[in-house]
């Protein structure tokens, strides 16, 4: 279970990564220039050109939104390698499982692991040169 401080940092990477965090960003930049060009007049001016505080802000900001992006990705690379972990579980039970099968119909597993090999050194063969090559569609 995720603690609260995780699903923050979720919902925190995931609104830093969309549009409208895009667009708020350009209108609070446009409107910090504006304003601290005097165009609403000079009583209004905080921050001069260079605009020092503007960039110790946007500076702290990136820090954070950076560690918050690393602590999802490290969530994230801890869901996919439990996916990974179940997979290969999946994966493992269905081959126990055909191979018993395929004793009980009398099939040999040998052959077929044979046929399983042909037609994966086919499939990356295909893939590799990018072109299709002929099977032997009689031969399953």
């Amino acid at each position: 279970m995720s603690s609260p401080q995780d699903r923050a940092a979720d919902l925190i990477t995931a609104f830093a990564g969309s549009l409208p965090f895009v667009y708020l960003h350009a209108v609070w930049f446009a409107g910090w220039i504006l304003l601290n060009e005097g165009v609403f007049g000079d009583a209004a001016v905080f921050d001069r050109y260079p605009f020092g505080l503007l960039t110790m802000i946007v500076s702290l900001e990136a820090i954070f939104l950076s560690t918050f992006v690393m602590v999802s990705q490290n969530r994230e690379a801890t869901r996919q390698n439990l996916r990974a972990d179940l997979d290969f579980e999946t994966n493992l039970r269905s081959e126990v499982w055909s191979v018993h099968i395929g004793r009980a119909l009398g099939l040999d597993p040998d052959e077929i692991e044979r046929h399983v090999q042909e037609t994966l050194a086919h499939a990356r063969t295909e893939l590799s040169t990018g072109h299709p090559q002929p099977t032997d569609a009689g031969h399953l």
